[in-house]
């Protein structure tokens, strides 16, 4: 068979090229890469100039082979609940991807099944494909940390150990009880004193966890709160109906709610009844989310620092990477609340 003439593809620069260009040994320029703080400053260079003008890139898998290190966080990722405004752990991912890379590694994502919160974890352990992980879902008797921690595993929880406060791990958790507690006492700067609390059932303790800084503060005014609060499932259907229930039986002039996606059914409600939020009745939601940004007219909201939680993880996980291994301290961040015109 012929073959077209034309150009032979240059072959990727090697090791050995470098080597070649630099002046210098095979070992040197593999120093250069792993372990730059080997060399003289003035061969370092030397190396580095090398490799960027052939622009060489190590064998990555090789290296990993050497040094039994993959440079790979895992990260569980589930899909994002039906009928709901959470699209958290989107804007997480997106904050830890860019996080990770600038510290020289990168984020694997594997699936779970909802049943199992460790499923995953096992083939990757067993693989070493992966260097530590970033464990999500710490609500009250999730078993994924217990797990890890029996199995030695290194990783860092995005939140904090509620059945365990005395566990060695490193966690990065944000103040849910400091960010409704900001948004209760917004309204109550506004003017309102019958406000309502909309979250979720009782085994959910990142829920319990946000009501409490409502009930704090409204009784540090004086404030009531009997009849005043609901627990619902987190969807917006739930949210519609807890607050029709309220304003029917206890007649809020606001709302503080455990998510944007319960404040979403307030606001639907408040639509059925022909009542505008922000001027009849003023609504705050928790996460904000991208529907709060957008949705008519802006949804007041508790944000998040996902960036700086972000930040706070690889720090940890660079500890408890390093050699030798340096265990962080669990890191509690405050929120911040975004106004719009619900309020």
């Amino acid at each position: 068979m012929s073959r077209t003439p034309g150009r032979v593809p240059a072959l990727p620069p090697t090791l050995a090229d470098v080597a070649e260009v630099a002046g210098v040994s095979r070992q040197t320029v593999s120093n250069a890469v792993n372990n730059p703080d080997l060399l003289r400053a003035d061969t370092l260079q030397r190396v580095q100039e090398a490799i960027d003008s052939l622009g060489y890139s190590p064998n990555r898998a090789a290296r990993n082979l050497r040094t039994r290190t993959s440079h790979l966080i895992g990260l569980r990722f589930a899909p994002a609940q039906e009928g709901t405004a959470n699209a958290l752990m989107d804007r997480f991912v997106h904050s830890l991807v860019e996080t990770s890379s600038a510290a020289g590694y990168h984020v694997l994502l594997f699936p779970g099944d909802p049943q199992d919160p460790t499923t995953g974890y096992d083939d990757l352990l067993r693989s070493t494909a992966v260097d530590a992980f970033v464990a999500t879902d710490t609500y009250l008797g999730n078993p994924q940390a217990a797990w890890l921690e029996s199995r030695r595993a290194p990783f860092v929880a995005f939140g904090r150990p509620w059945d365990n406060p005395g566990a060695g791990h490193p966690w990065v958790d944000v103040d849910g009880a400091a960010g409704t507690q900001v948004a209760t006492e917004h309204l109550l700067s506004r003017g309102h004193e019958r406000i309502a609390w909309i979250g979720w059932r009782k085994d959910q303790v990142i829920g319990e966890d946000r009501r409490s800084g409502w009930t704090r503060t409204m009784r540090s005014h004086g404030l009531a709160t009997t009849g005043l609060a609901s627990r619902s499932d987190d969807t917006v259907a739930s949210g519609r109906e807890a607050a029709a229930v309220l304003l029917d039986e206890a007649g809020p002039t606001g709302f503080v709610c455990a998510s944007d996606t319960l404040a979403l059914g307030v606001m639907h409600t408040l639509a059925d009844r022909g009542m505008v939020p922000g001027r009849d009745v003023a609504v705050v939601g928790f996460d904000d989310s991208q529907v709060a940004q957008v949705v008519p007219p802006g949804l007041t909201s508790v944000r998040q620092p996902l960036e700086e939680v972000a930040v706070e993880i690889v720090r940890a996980l660079e500890g408890l990477l390093g050699h030798p291994p340096e265990r962080a301290e669990g890191v509690l961040l405050a929120p911040e609340l975004v106004v719009r015109g619900t309020s």
